[in-house]
Formats: C-alpha cells, sequence, structure tokens
C-alpha cells in the first residue's frame, strides 16, 4: 500500500539578527571563571553582546564599556601558544580576559572599542586600510547615536525647576540631569538628600571636551557619554543617588471636586458609573450594534391596470390664432388592446402663413360652438393613439379655420349684394318718376 502523504513542513519565522558594529567569535574569562569559555560576539554603541551562537537573537552576556580603562596583551601565564592572541580588558571595577583567532582579529577587536570609547580611529594599531575605513564608518554612526540618545534622568529644565522636582516627587529619585546654565555644550547634575533632616540640594557642573563629558570635581573625571556620568555618580555614592525618573502614570477612575452638602467642604468624588443594559435581549453584553434590517417587501407578479378612462366626458382644449405645435402624448403601457408607444422624431412644426391680415371674429352662434367643441373633442381623444401624429392635428385645426373663415366671408358678400340692389331699385324709381 502507499505510505499517506505527510503534511509540508512550514518553516518556523526566524527572528531579525541584531545589528552590530563589529562581530565575530570570542573566548572570554571573567575574574570567576576558571576556563575560557567561546562565545559569538558583537558591538554595538557602548555595549560588547554575548551570544552562544551566530544565529540567536537573544545575547546571554553583556558588558558595559563605560568604565573602559585600558588594554593590555598580557598573555597567560604557561601558556605555549602565540601570545598575540590573547589581550585584556581592564574596566574600572574588572578585568576581563579574551582570546581570539589571529592577531589580525585581536587588532580589529581592540580598534573598534577604541573607536566607540575614544570617538577616534586609533592609528596606534597594526591595521589595514580596510579596516581603518570601516572604523570611520563606525565613529560616524556612533556620534549619530549618542547625540539622540539622553539618559532618562535628562529634562530640560531650569535650576530652581529641577530643585522644586527633586523636592516634590522625592519618591522618583534625587539624581537629575539638566543643561548648563552658562548655556554651553555641557550639562548641570542636580543631586537632593536629606541630612539629619534637613535636605541638601548640591548642584555639579559637567563639561564638554570634545567626545568626552568631564566631570568639574576636585579631581576632574572624564566619561565617554551622559550615561557613564550618571554611573559615576551612583557608583561614587554607594548607590545613595538615585536617577531621576518622573512616574508619568495616568488615572483609571472619573473623579471630581464637589461640594459636601452638610459642612460645605469640597471632597473628592469618584461616582461609580453602572453598566448600560442592552436593548436586546439576546446579547448578554453589550457589542456592537446591527443596523436594523429593512422589510422586504415582496415584488407583486403582475402590475395593476389603471382605470380606463370615461368616453363620455368631453374636453375643451383653447385654441389660439397661432396654435402651437407642441404636444406630449401620454399613454399608458398598462392599457389593454393599446399598443407600446414607438420612439419616433418629433414632428416639424408648422407656422400658418397669414395671407391676409387677421380681422376680428364675430361671435358665433351658440350651436357652432357646441358643435365645434364636440368635434375638437373627440379630436382630442384620437389623440391619445399613437398612430395620430401632431402634424395632422394641426393640419385639421388650419382646416377647420379656414372653413370658419370661408363661412364669415359669403355672409358678408349677401349682405353687400343686398344694399347694392336696394340703391339701385331706388335709383330707377326716382328717374321713373
Amino acid at each position: 500500500m502507499a505510505s499517506a502523504l505527510s503534511p509540508p513542513r512550514v518553516p518556523k519565522p526566524k527572528c531579525a539578527l541584531p545589528s552590530h558594529y563589529h562581530e565575530s567569535y570570542l573566548e572570554k574569562k571573567g575574574p570567576r571563571d576558571q576556563n575560557y569559555k567561546k562565545f559569538w560576539a558583537g558591538l554595538q554603541g557602548l555595549t560588547l553582546y554575548f551570544y552562544n551562537s551566530n544565529r540567536d537573537s537573544q545575547h546571554v552576556e553583556k558588558l558595559d564599556l563605560g568604565a573602559f580603562v585600558k588594554f593590555t596583551d598580557e598573555g597567560p601565564r604557561g601558556s605555549s601558544g602565540d601570545p598575540g592572541i590573547y589581550f585584556n580588558l581592564v574596566l574600572r571595577n574588572q578585568e576581563i580576559k579574551f582570546k581570539v583567532e589571529s592577531l589580525e582579529s585581536r587588532e580589529m577587536w581592540k580598534g573598534f572599542i577604541l573607536t566607540v570609547v575614544e570617538l577616534r580611529v586609533p592609528h596606534n594599531l597594526t591595521l589595514l586600510p580596510g579596516h581603518l575605513y570601516m572604523m570611520a564608518e563606525v565613529l560616524a554612526k556612533e556620534e549619530v547615536r549618542r547625540t539622540l540618545e539622553m539618559p532618562s534622568c535628562f529634562l530640560k529644565v531650569s535650576r530652581l525647576e529641577a530643585q522644586m522636582l527633586l523636592e516634590r516627587y522625592p519618591e522618583c529619585g534625587n539624581l537629575l540631569l539638566r543643561p548648563s546654565g552658562d548655556g554651553a555644550d555641557g550639562v548641570s547634575v542636580t543631586t537632593r538628600q536629606t541630612l539629619n533632616g534637613t535636605p541638601v540640594v548640591r548642584h555639579y557642573k559637567v563639561k564638554r571636551e570634545g567626545p568626552k563629558y568631564v566631570i568639574d570635581v576636585e579631581e576632574p573625571f572624564s566619561c565617554a557619554s551622559l550615561e557613564a556620568v550618571v554611573n559615576y555618580f551612583v557608583l561614587q555614592t554607594k548607590k545613595a543617588l538615585v536617577p531621576f525618573l518622573l512616574d508619568e502614570d495616568y488615572e483609571k477612575v472619573l473623579g471630581y471636586v464637589d461640594a459636601d452638602k452638610e459642612n460645605g467642604e469640597s471632597v473628592w468624588v469618584a461616582p461609580s458609573v453602572p453598566a448600560v443594559p442592552c436593548p436586546d435581549p439576546a446579547f448578554p453584553a453589550c457589542g456592537p450594534k446591527q443596523p436594523p434590517t429593512a422589510p422586504i417587501t415582496p415584488v407583486p407578479t403582475q402590475d395593476k391596470l389603471p382605470p380606463l378612462p370615461n368616453p363620455d366626458e368631453n374636453y375643451v382644449i383653447p385654441i389660439d390664432d397661432a396654435p402651437a405645435a407642441d404636444y406630449v402624448n401620454v399613454v399608458s403601457p398598462g392599457w389593454p388592446g393599446v399598443p407600446k408607444p414607438r420612439k419616433c422624431h418629433p414632428a416639424p412644426k408648422v407656422q400658418a402663413k397669414p395671407s391676409k391680415p387677421p380681422t376680428t371674429p364675430k361671435p358665433e352662434p351658440k350651436g357652432l360652438i357646441s358643435g365645434l367643441a364636440k368635434k375638437l373633442a373627440i379630436s382630442s381623444g384620437q389623440a391619445l393613439f399613437p398612430r395620430t401624429g401632431l402634424a395632422s392635428v394641426t393640419a385639421e385645426l388650419e382646416e377647420k379655420l379656414q372653413r370658419r373663415r370661408a363661412w364669415e366671408h359669403p355672409a358678408g358678400l349677401t349682405g353687400d349684394r343686398q344694399a347694392s340692389l336696394g340703391a339701385g331699385h331706388v335709383s330707377q324709381v326716382d328717374l321713373s318718376s
């Protein structure tokens, strides 16, 4: 039988490895260690990090180079190996011994450490031009990092404001860094301690001399960074001075000041906010409200037919001497027996050519007006059908107008002829007489 297919293996997400100024293998031996222990080491800023392997992203040990004193190249006593692969890192409180793979590796480690500690590229080591160029790049990066990095206890306050902060918030620390009062590039250190119940405030000046910070005391002490300045004060006072860190916690309970009804004193009131009940019983906890659903109306299968017009009703359309040729025929598509209107181009407007000057029409008999109204009503009812166009309606109105005018002219002629005949008869009587 064929074996079942196993699901493909999904690679585990790898953490991004930290970036270092310089990194390689180092064998380290501390004051309490009996033998050298091999690490993957990386230099970043003023800290030397140690890892179990070059694939680890989390360090297991670290060493602060702010307390750097000097380098020594003494090898261990009684060793038969190459003395050029050993060097010692002397700090103010301890000495660490290192072992590397070659003389070139030792000179590179010493050169990179001196670059970040002294903020200058060393030229007294056995280095190649490429190595010096790499250290110059590290020097530029470290200078940018130091300009952006400040200790947490550094605040841009004045001398008086520093004293007030230390007095008002003693639980936040008693050592504070602030800008120098003389406007120079240095900083000042303000401390506040209590001696037999009396507060003692002291101010110290820290000068900036090139890449270093020099603490102006009886025996001036130089530091590579402001962090090293803070560490100097903490260590020299046996941790009696604590860096000031202002607590910026936010309140979790809403409160307000109110007057007591009994004695009229102001009291702080924290009202209890009741839980807002949910209108929907289906949800026990108030969640996001859903918009109400609109009722769905079923679409009727057959549209209702509109009522038929009453043919007995007569509609009278007023007619002027110059009839307009713009009409709109509205036909409901739901009427039975009536075809749907077709799209057609509008008929051209017909303008009546005035052959004679307009004459004022004489009043017509009532019977003639009612008959004409009935005929117009019938013609307007026929105009509802799509087969009769606007041109036929206009022609019919024109024909009726001409008939009316023709009827008026013969009546006028008959009266004139009778008047002329009467006049002739009178003249003949006179002559005969």
